[in-house]
């Protein structure tokens, strides 16, 4: 795999039961790129390693005064010059794809899972943990995965250099082979102490950054309370606690590094000592001892690696267990499905609280509990964040239907959508049936004031398709982003739109325009509004009324605010005692005075619409 052939096109099904498990899934899907890295990490290690070899060969031939050894001595260092510049070329070449390749794979699996669970996603996890996973922890499992390539090329090249000095030497050949062991043994001990320390850092740094996009996320609303001072406070807290738990951390690799350089300088001081001796009593030469000494001397390159694979794994895995929970997450209905791919049409029903929503009419649902609402869209849209009765659509359950094609039926709003950053253009450019054209979309949600907002804040921006929306549409009202939102549900022109609170942050005079704009645009198409707006329901075709998760009554708006006291407290916001008097409409005698506060209020909003 190289980089210009990114993104893959199936990262396939990782191993999320643990986090050495991923990393070790993550290993085996990349056998090609690593087996290229060890190729090119022997050939650069192996040079490096000969080059001792040439220096004492050209030493002992000088000493010897034999002009062809010394010949042969520099071209054999020229070559193994050459084999360190193309294996250290190719090598770090090869390393960075692996790299790269291993962090585009994890975040393609992270972005393929959060498209597959939707907003059930960050009800289970939250939002910081899987910025915290998506941004910096790839770049983690990405590095141990590299790495290990690399450190397998060192770890042959340390063997092959002992052996062959106790070949070449055995004198000196035994004191390199019972050190070099040491070397690479003796941070073990310090290794468990720095992993923990690792692993406090990883988890203050990934709280602080949880409680920095929560900050981020409620700042409009912190700002209206007053309460930015304290949320910083406490950000300045968590960072401190980052700060000292890496202080901590870098001690203990401080002492880690410490150790790598002590040893093998030991070792050097050791094998000088003993080879003077050597040479002074004749048993070897002099080039042997400068072989042998040259040749510890480079060993301490790549003995580096064993530190810094110890390293990459205590820093990869708390990385990789994050990684790994939130890959193992699952829907709580299949993803793939049990029926042939196909867009059902016909009635939307709910078995479990026998809501039906008919083919081709707008039908409003009323429910008092919002976050019941919330639930019961998810559901209608596919989208269930428990097991349960499948919906219905056209008599075919959605849950056996492949993913992909539920979601092409049945395309739900949130009552908070995300606008992504970007021209208004490209907000638009959605998968859609091509029936409804983005303008007409915008129209029908009455964006005439956004589009004049985001055309004055966007500089040589002529057409408001080509003006600029920013991160999460901050610089909007709450009123033009759900706007906005509505286009862009409108756009797509799905067989069944479901829409959770599409107006709860508009004015009742630009409510009524959307209201008949929204039922003029979906006309013929099966419509789902969840509201409690008046002028909504009366502009529905049938208003459907849950009341503790079942379906109490349906009818119209206005026959259901004379007929239905608990229906009439939901959208009046009337109390039991005013719900109780408010049960007939204006007449005379005593008590008989009084409207329904929905019908007058939609009276209300009926006047508001002729003046609009």
């Amino acid at each position: 795999m190289q980089i210009h052939d990114l993104p893959y096109p199936d990262p396939g099904v990782p191993d999320a039961r643990s986090g050495p498990r991923f990393l070790w899934w993550l290993f085996r899907n990349q056998l090609g790129g690593q087996l290229k890295s060890l190729a090119w990490g022997l050939l650069h290690f192996a040079s490096v390693a000969s080059l001792p070899f040439c220096v004492g060969v050209a030493v002992q031939a000088a000493v010897d005064r034999s002009g062809g050894r010394l010949a042969l001595a520099g071209g054999l260092m020229a070559l193994a010059c050459v084999g360190n510049a193309v294996g250290d070329t190719f090598l770090h070449r090869s390393a960075v794809t692996n790299w790269i390749t291993a962090a585009a794979r994890v975040q393609q699996l992270l972005g393929r899972k959060a498209a597959v669970l939707g907003s059930v996603l960050t009800r289970r996890v939250a939002a910081g943990e899987v910025v915290a996973v998506s941004t910096g922890d790839v770049e983690k499992i990405g590095w141990f995965v590299e790495a290990l390539s690399r450190f397998t090329a060192a770890a042959v090249t340390v063997v092959a250099v002992t052996v062959g000095l106790l070949v070449y030497q055995p004198a000196l050949g035994v004191v390199v082979a019972a050190g070099l062991p040491v070397l690479a043994l003796a941070v073990l001990p310090l290794l468990p102490k720095a992993t923990r320390r690792a692993d406090v850092q990883r988890e203050k740094a990934g709280r602080a950054t949880e409680l920095a996009s929560d900050t981020v996320a409620g700042l409009r609303v912190l700002r209206g309370i007053g309460g930015e001072d304290l949320f910083l406070d406490r950000y300045r807290r968590a960072s401190q606690e980052v700060r000292h738990a890496a202080v901590r951390s870098a001690r203990m690799w401080s002492l880690i590094a410490a150790v790598q350089v002590l040893l093998p300088g030991l070792l050097l001081i050791t094998v000088v000592w003993y080879g003077v001796q050597l040479a002074g009593d004749g048993r070897i030469a002099v080039g042997e001892l400068v072989t042998v000494y040259s040749s510890v001397m480079l060993l301490t390159y790549p003995l580096r690696h064993f530190e810094e694979i110890a390293m990459a794994y205590s820093f990869s895995r708390p990385s990789a267990r994050r990684a790994a929970r939130v890959l193992s997450l699952e829907r709580a209905t299949d993803t793939v499905g049990t029926r042939a791919a196909e867009t059902p049409a016909g009635d939307l029903y709910d078995p479990e609280t026998g809501l039906c929503a008919p083919s081709g009419l707008l039908t409003a649902v009323v429910c008092g509990d919002p976050d019941a609402a919330g639930r019961l869209a998810e559901r209608l849209g596919g989208h269930a964040a428990q097991e349960g009765t499948s919906v219905l659509l056209g008599g075919v359950p959605l849950d056996e239907l492949p993913l992909d094609s539920a979601r092409t039926a049945v395309l739900v709003q949130d009552k908070d959508p995300v606008l992504l950053s970007g021209t208004l253009g490209q907000l638009l450019d959605v998968p859609a049936s091509g029936a409804v054209e983005p303008r007409a979309a915008l129209e029908a949600a009455q964006c005439q004031d956004v589009l004049a907002a985001l055309v004055q804040g966007s500089l040589g921006a002529e057409d408001p398709m080509d003006a600029r929306i920013t991160e999460r549409g901050r610089s909007l009202s709450g009123g033009q982003r759900q706007r906005l939102a509505l286009a862009r549900s409108l756009v797509t022109d799905p067989e069944v739109l479901v829409l959770d609170e599409p107006t709860s942050a508009v004015d009742s005079h630009t409510e009524a325009r959307i209201a008949q704009g929204l039922r003029g645009l979906r006309s013929g198409r099966t419509t789902v509004v969840f509201t409690s707006s008046p002028l909504l329901l009366d502009r529905a075709d049938r208003v459907v009324f849950l009341h503790e998760g079942s379906v109490v009554a349906v009818g119209g708006h206005r026959e259901l605010v004379r007929t239905e006291p608990r229906y009439r407290a939901v959208v009046t916001r009337e109390t039991e005692q005013e719900t109780a008097p408010a049960t007939g409409l204006r007449a005379d005698g005593p008590g008989m005075d009084r409207v329904p506060h929905g019908l007058a209020e939609l009276e209300e909003l009926e006047e508001i619409e002729e003046t609009a």
